[in-house]
């Protein structure tokens, strides 16, 4: 095995890869998957939407995999009962906290959060819902953010920072008052460094960011990974 080879098990498949590599890289690279929001390839980890929580054996935790690098001998388990039930759990905290109605929503049909709520079988949400309404944004010539859609993975703000290298969104406050602003928390029509290239709304997973008058499906109609991999593609 050769310096930085990294050996371990992912659902009892013996699996190769490299020193630093996180348990999700070595899993995609192997074509294991394990549900995630937040992460996107190109950008950096976040490891907020804990949708990716695995099994290692070994330990009672569960690890996001996204953020838990590999080790030689590390035996992993991806799809578990206790799994389903965290990741169903997850899907459910992310619908409470925020006004997700598939059916007046421009990502209808078109969702990463809808599509994985169908998949882990999630048809009514067990907490209850304490809303905070936001105002829509549509000073931009034809971007629009919709918090009230948002599920704080910060696809927008890495990408933004990372790619396109502007930093025009962040986050404020905490917890369910946790919010992405536009520059010092203006409106998005007079941020003097914006250069609107549409990459936020082309990483947006849901209906939180999106491009006026244009259909969700056409505004990501490429592969995002492969997208976003093509440093500051306008």
């Amino acid at each position: 095995m050769g310096i930085g080879v990294i050996k371990l098990k992912i659902n009892e498949q013996e699996v190769i890869s490299r020193e630093g590599d996180t348990i999700l890289k070595a899993a995609k690279e192997h074509g294991i998957t394990i549900p995630t929001l937040c992460d996107l390839d190109g950008l950096s980890n976040f490891g907020g939407c804990r949708l990716c929580l695995v099994e290692v054996k070994g330990s009672p935790k569960l690890f996001p995999a996204c953020t838990t690098p590999v080790s030689n001998g590390m035996e992993v388990i991806t799809d578990s009962e206790r799994l389903k039930k965290y990741r169903k759990m997850a899907i459910e905290l992310i619908l409470s906290e925020r006004i997700h109605v598939c059916s007046v929503c421009v990502a209808n049909n078109n969702c990463e959060l809808q599509d994985l709520a169908n998949k882990l079988g999630v048809d009514h949400v067990n907490f209850k819902r304490d809303w905070n309404t936001h105002d829509l944004d549509t000073t931009h010539e034809f971007l629009v953010i919709d918090r009230n859609r948002c599920i704080l993975c910060t696809r927008c703000i890495r990408v933004c920072d990372e790619v396109e290298g502007v930093h025009v969104l962040d986050l404020k406050n905490r917890g369910k008052d946790t919010e992405v602003i536009i520059d010092l928390d203006d409106q998005w029509g007079v941020s003097k460094i914006c250069t609107s290239c549409r990459k936020c709304a082309k990483v947006c997973p849901v209906g939180a960011i999106y491009v006026e008058g244009q259909p969700i499906s056409q505004t990501r109609d490429k592969k995002i990974a492969e997208f976003v991999l093509t440093r500051r593609q306008s």
